[in-house]
């Protein structure tokens, strides 16, 4: 099951290496933890729901302790710690979780009728705090697109996929490639974050350089507001007025709940190489990057770290002898002012398919 108080599955545990604990004491300091309280710790203490009672919801609406608790907070470092620490203030007055758009728009009803402020909720990976509920006095509503999670429709001709809003990013993936296609959209959130989420936060995947950020990919869907349904339907780009994809993109829910989104979709790569180059210097580093980039080379990612970033990734990930032979290798390579990091992926054809 997926963690409660951070990141991941609770059958998970990645250890820190004993180098990565010194690095991290070196370069911050000694803190004074925090408690470290349990979920059933955290439910004892939760008020009772607001919501007012309605036998129509009641299949929709969960009211329990441990879906309002996990449903409380996004995933930055500030709602990680309130969590781990049981500080988490105000909570969500139950979680809905609808599986069509029909559940959807009584959902919005039954919030307009009883006044209820309403969070749209996709994978809960917010870092800017959009889906933290604030107390304002009214009670609050959650509602979770978990299960509108699957591909809908394949147009293999016009090569556009039809989501739910609530598939996640590893969902996405496993539908397509079933049938040959990819979305290629994979921010640092891919793991737990869904496809709505990646429209409603404007979101730029690793490997836009190949297939283009969200704003390439989203071509249309569907908003259910409380005015009604919005469609978007997947015209081709026009210059004839305003393109109202723009308004959903980072919208962030403020319109309305996207519950399906069609996206634009590429045929699975033949072949896909990823490679790490290492430079003495941020500036030969940000040279390289610059000739790669106008030089148009066919890369689907290009990442640059720089020296303090680089030299926190490698101390993290423990192997000293080697970031020891790698450090006095790029010593010999010339003075810089720290090792930096570039990645880079190249995707294609196999004939294409070399590191430049």
């Amino acid at each position: 099951m997926r963690r409660w108080n951070g990141w991941g599955d609770d059958q998970f545990s990645l250890e820190l290496p004993e180098e990565g604990q010194a690095f991290l004491a070196q370069r911050i300091g000694r803190a004074t933890p925090l408690q470290d309280v349990t979920l059933e710790q955290v439910c004892n203490e939760l008020p009772a729901s607001r919501l007012p009672s309605d036998p129509v919801m009641a299949d929709l609406i969960d009211v329990s302790d441990d879906a309002r608790v996990r449903h409380a907070r996004g995933q930055s470092l500030v709602d990680w710690l309130a969590m781990r620490s049981g500080d988490i203030g105000t909570y969500p007055d139950g979680v809905a979780f609808p599986a069509s758009n029909s559940d959807v728009r009584a959902l919005l009803r039954y919030a307009h009728d009883h006044d209820l402020h309403l969070i749209p909720y996709g994978g809960g990976t917010s870092v800017a705090g959009h889906i933290n509920p604030v107390d304002q006095g009214k009670p609050i509503l959650t509602v979770s697109l978990a299960k509108m999670n699957r591909l809908l429709d394949l147009d293999r001709e016009s090569q556009l996929a039809t989501f739910g809003a609530g598939t996640p990013g590893p969902l996405v993936e496993a539908q397509l490639r079933a049938h040959g296609y990819t979305l290629g959209h994979f921010p640092q959130s891919f793991e737990l974050s869904t496809i709505g989420g990646w429209v409603a936060s404007r979101s730029s995947g690793q490997q836009s350089l190949r297939y283009g950020r969200i704003e390439q990919l989203f071509a249309g869907g569907r908003i259910e507001t409380l005015q009604g349904t919005l469609t978007i339907p997947t015209i081709p780009a026009s210059s004839a007025g305003p393109d109202i994809r723009e308004m959903i993109l980072g919208s962030e829910g403020r319109l309305g709940l996207i519950t399906e989104v069609q996206a634009r979709v590429s045929r699975l790569p033949e072949q896909e190489n990823f490679y790490v180059v290492f430079f003495p210097s941020w500036d030969q580093a940000r040279t390289a990057a610059r000739q790669l980039a106008q030089d148009r080379i066919q890369l689907s990612m290009l990442r640059l770290s720089n020296p303090i970033e680089t030299e926190t990734q490698l101390a993290l990930a423990g192997h000293p002898g080697l970031i020891g032979m790698l450090e006095k290798f790029l010593s010999l390579r010339g003075a810089g002012d720290g090792k930096c990091m570039m990645t880079f992926g190249v995707t294609g054809s196999k004939a294409s398919v070399a590191p430049p």
